[in-house]
């Protein structure tokens, strides 16, 4: 994988605050050695970050979720290695190389003319390394963990899952947001609409999507997928006396996993988290590792994507790496 920087352990120890008495993550969570194939890894879990946040620039967004990576890294290497834990469950795989792309994306601004196209081209180009990675983890038979970066690379992993089996798959996505925007230039808000036109995407089902946030020609657009799209709608679910939650997760389950599926968590779902579009309705963090951990034990969830925290805009030290950090926990434990 040309397009993977590989990690060692000496580079998660970077991350490690050692304790006499205690063994922390980063010195036992499985890394992957050049001479051992992905495929002969005990390990059911990968773990890989992508570092960007040039698809939220380019929708328009607030950057900053390119720090979520090294945020999460600092928090799961430094969690307590009990029998409990789990850890060796998931290896650390390393990081989507975006240095590039960062680096050209810095250099424009979305209010100039034709940025944002070019600020799209560099996404396209994350998608194909997104692809390429996802799809030989999956081929060889793991469960890929993506802590993002933005909601683009969504695209990404629903192609390489696709390719790698060989048909389309299903999405749920728990979010504020459809991210079924129209098929302009690619960024964090169209991911699911481009894999859908593409052939990718089967069902989507959108888990705590918001009125306020959701237009009339999503909606319309959503109506007019012939059922292949539902949506359980936030507002229904938590201020009215409609479904709830556990009505709404069977629904889901009922629509999307008697066969493989993705599951996308996106951070902007949970209230007053540090992400790109931080909202303070939603849902709790309890409320997004109940859902985690139903979905991603379920046979059939074939990635997790964690996406759109932004450390920057976070409202106590450490909470997005520690957020992340229990998601992860929960998906591994399972």
């Amino acid at each position: 994988m040309t397009h993977l920087i590989r990690y060692t352990r000496e580079d998660l120890l970077a991350h490690t605050n050692k304790r006499d008495g205690e063994v922390k993550a980063g010195e036992v969570i499985p890394v992957l050695s050049q001479e051992v194939e992905l495929k002969d890894s005990a390990s059911l879990y990968v773990i890989i970050g992508i570092p960007e946040d040039i698809g939220v620039k380019a929708n328009h967004g607030k950057a900053g979720t390119s720090l979520a990576w090294n945020a999460f890294l600092n928090s799961y290497c430094n969690i307590q290695h009990t029998e409990k834990s789990r850890l060796k469950n998931a290896l650390v795989f390393g990081e989507i190389d975006c240095r590039l792309e960062m680096e050209e994306a810095s250099l424009l601004e979305i209010t100039t003319d034709g940025a944002a196209e070019k600020l799209g081209a560099l996404v396209e180009r994350i998608d194909h390394k997104v692809v390429e990675v996802i799809q030989t983890i999956v081929t060889a038979g793991k469960t890929p963990i993506i802590i993002g970066g933005g909601h683009n690379n969504a695209f990404g992993n629903i192609k390489g899952t696709s390719q790698a089996l060989n048909k389309p798959i299903s999405v749920i996505n728990f979010d504020a947001h459809s991210d079924f925007r129209p098929l302009e230039h690619r960024h964090s808000g169209n991911g699911f609409s481009y894999a859908k036109e593409d052939g990718f995407l089967d069902k989507y089902y959108i888990f705590g999507l918001h009125r306020n946030y959701t237009s009339q020609e999503i909606i319309d657009r959503i109506e007019k997928s012939q059922g292949t799209i539902k949506i359980a709608w936030f507002e229904h679910m938590m201020l009215s006396r409609g479904s709830s939650i556990m009505q709404a997760t069977i629904e889901a389950d009922n629509f999307i996993c008697d066969d493989h599926f993705g599951l996308e968590i996106d951070l902007d779902a949970i209230a007053n988290m540090g992400s790109s579009a931080m909202n303070p309705v939603g849902f709790s963090v309890a409320d997004a590792r109940s859902f985690t951990k139903h979905f991603s034990s379920n046979k059939n969830c074939a990635y997790v994507h964690i996406c759109e925290g932004a450390p920057a805009f976070e409202l106590f030290p450490n909470q997005v790496g520690k957020v992340i950090s229990y998601l992860v926990s929960d998906v591994i434990s399972g």
